[in-house]
């Protein structure tokens, strides 16, 4: 993997819709001097002229363009094919794939095919390396291959024969929600593609233990897989001053059985605190009726923009994560950055990232009498609950995304970079 004289690869890195996780690990890229190029969907720029000009004339559209903020390193440039994402959004927006009888993960499916074509179609001649993600890099890490090229794999969540296991378990128990698995109704050809990736990568970067486990039985070799814990927003997501007369219990994520949020319902439904409030803020995946109407306590926010979570957090008094299938949840962390302690499982990443009873608790996925455990224990004791916020805080401040940035150049460099020849 040289570059010239230099011993530098030049190295791509693609994700379509520009996760923050993508953001860091592009940005130590470009601090080893090796990121070539950034390819994604939609790069949105609000200093840019179009985005002022956006924000005064239809605000609607710059706050769901603002979702795809991506400002590169500096010196590094974005190519940006957005059509396709915009059509995706678009259509959503119209729910005209659920009026067809479609899922709406189809889209997603076709906008990250797509791009990975194009990225083997028109990119991979000037590099000598790619960076892709899961579902998004199957045709350029083949073409890759066969040019001698490096291919550095990061799989955000748990192997999909593992997640599938999960929900086929869930669906069993739980017929009316099995529309609402989605990994029990995947096309065969898209996880033909997850594991042709998997097969092709020279390095597999993860971001918790227990997505390193759920690829044990692919014979992957355990030393091509670095286990690299996401970061905390420690200096944007800070805490603020709470009241104590009200337990505020907080969830931030896709609101269905993928992540437990039926046994969440169920363990508050059995709780009835009159002075308790839980609040679920994200994409209502369940079936209709899941969702009771009209419980005082129970409030449903819908989904909204990133940028608008801050007060929800800061008001809160505990974050629960009952999640079932994971890898590590960014929401764990901005809650932790907010000085929430968390309620979470080890399904969701949570061992790689606080201590049992310090931060929060770590409890089994699915169990329901842990959750009212943990739940009561919250209500009765506000102090305590308050210090394990502290807590959740200080360890946000060590989990920072400077820490996963050199994590991940400590893992790429020996494969980045060789000893000149001859010398």
């Amino acid at each position: 993997m040289q570059n010239g004289t230099h011993n530098r690869p030049l190295i791509g890195l693609i994700h379509p819709t520009g996760n923050p996780f993508a953001h860091q690990a592009a940005q130590a890229l470009a601090e080893l001097g090796v990121l070539a190029g950034i390819i994604t969907g939609i790069a949105y720029n609000p200093q840019a002229p179009l985005a002022q000009a956006l924000q005064r004339l239809a605000p609607a559209l710059d706050r769901e363009l603002a979702r795809r903020r991506w400002l590169p390193p500096r010196g590094i440039k974005i190519h940006s094919y957005p059509l396709r994402e915009i059509l995706r959004i678009v259509l959503l927006r119209g729910r005209i794939p659920q009026r067809l009888g479609y899922s709406p993960q189809g889209l997603t499916d076709w906008v990250y095919r797509s791009l990975d074509r194009t990225v083997a179609r028109r990119h991979l001649q000037r590099w000598q390396g790619v960076y892709g993600y899961e579902d998004g890099a199957a045709t350029m890490f083949e073409r890759a291959k066969g040019q001698g090229k490096l291919c550095i794999y990061d799989l955000p969540i748990v192997y999909y024969r593992h997640s599938q296991a999960i929900q086929q378990r869930e669906g069993d128990r739980f017929p009316a929600l099995a529309p609402a698995l989605l990994s029990l109704r995947e096309p065969p050809a898209k996880l033909a593609r997850k594991d042709q990736e998997l097969q092709l990568a020279d390095r597999i970067i993860v971001p918790s233990t227990v997505v390193k486990a759920s690829l044990a039985p692919t014979g992957i070799p355990s030393e091509r897989i670095t286990v690299i814990p996401f970061g905390a927003p420690s200096e944007t997501f800070t805490p603020s001053i709470r009241e104590r007369e009200t337990l505020r219990v907080l969830f931030v994520g896709r609101v269905g059985p993928r992540k437990g949020v039926h046994y969440l319902l169920e363990a508050w439904r059995s709780l009835s605190y009159p002075d308790a409030e839980l609040h679920l803020i994200g994409i209502n995946e369940f079936p209709p009726g899941w969702l009771p109407p009209g419980n005082p306590q129970i409030h449903y926010h819908g989904s909204i923009p990133h940028a608008q979570l801050l007060p929800h957090y800061q008001r809160a008094s505990l974050f629960v994560f009952p999640s079932l299938i994971e890898g590590v949840a960014l929401v764990q962390l901005e809650a932790m950055a907010c000085g929430l302690p968390i309620l979470t499982t080890a399904n969701a990443g949570a061992t790689d990232i606080i201590t049992d009873g310090v931060e929060g608790w770590i409890i089994p996925a699915g169990d329901v009498g842990a959750l009212v455990a943990k739940l009561d224990w919250a209500h009765g004791h506000p102090e305590e609950l308050q210090r394990m916020g502290q807590a959740a805080r200080q360890r946000a401040e060590v989990l920072t995304w400077q820490r996963y940035r050199e994590g991940l150049k400590q893992a790429l460099a020996p494969h980045l970079f060789t000893e000149p020849s001859g010398n």
